[in-house]
């Protein structure tokens, strides 16, 4: 299975500190927000990843991150420039993940334990992860019959459940070619909850219910949050790492909520 990390976008609700920085470079306590989803993923045992971003923005994260190796992963690159969505932004990671098994995950995701997920049994549709919240409205809501996902409506008026879609999502060898059926929304993006619904229709999607915080940094407010559960969870004898760079270990907050 492989991984893309969609880090893209202008971060226009985090100006002007995305003025002339990445919003996914912005330090969450001690360390890059970037570095939190990729964790997750080297966390989920998958060590061949893509991260998708601006072309203006590129270098950064190549400065920073470079091949991979420094985190015992490979790293590819793949360019978004215009804002025409999440599912655009996958898309653009085809050349690396055809004909592969992927998870994908958001930049501005933070996962604050260890994720539950099979990928050595997971064979087809995908896999979405909720998490309750009490602002639902502003994110993909699932209509749920049990734990059983009936369909997913981005950003509704009137959600019919308490859940987000978090970030996170796995998808069969079938993604690029359902991302190639999708029209642009209202707002001129290919919207990942339309490649949630065609799933539904065509396959099985798994609801993964998350017990523990889940955040998504985009905002001054959660970002603000995301510091402070950040420094909450890390002591100075708990410092255990998923990452470990040739030279420190960087501490998971994934791994250390869970204890």
């Amino acid at each position: 299975m492989k991984g893309i990390i969609c880090a893209g976008g202008r971060g226009t609700r985090l100006n002007p500190l995305t003025k002339v920085v990445n919003k996914h470079l912005l330090p969450i306590y001690d360390k890059p927000m970037v570095y939190y989803p990729l964790g997750t993923l080297i966390g989920m045992g998958i060590n061949d990843i893509t991260i998708v971003t601006g072309s203006h923005q590129l270098d950064q994260f190549k400065e920073l991150i470079g091949d991979g190796s420094e985190f015992n992963c490979t790293v590819n690159y793949a360019v978004q420039d215009e804002s025409l969505g999440i599912a655009n932004a996958i898309y653009k990671a085809k050349e690396f993940c055809e004909g592969s098994k992927v998870a994908v995950i958001l930049g501005d995701n933070i996962f604050f334990e260890k994720v539950p997920s099979r990928l050595e049994s997971f064979e087809n549709g995908c896999e979405l992860f909720l998490k309750e919240v009490h602002d639902p409205e502003r994110f993909g809501v699932p209509t749920l019959d049990g734990d059983k996902i009936i369909k997913v409506t981005e950003k509704p008026i009137k959600p019919d459940s308490e859940y987000a879609v978090t970030g996170l999502y796995i998808y069969d060898q079938n993604l690029f070619e359902y991302i190639e059926r999708l029209k642009p929304s209202d707002r001129g993006e290919y919207e990942v909850t339309d490649l949630s619904n065609i799933y539904l229709k065509e396959s099985v999607v798994k609801a993964n219910f998350l017990n523990d915080a889940w955040l998504d940094a985009g905002t001054f407010e959660s970002l603000y949050k995301a510091n402070e559960l950040v420094r909450e969870r890390i002591t100075n004898s708990d410092r255990k790492s998923i990452l470990k760079t040739k030279d420190e270990s960087i501490s998971s907050v994934r791994e250390k909520s869970t204890r």
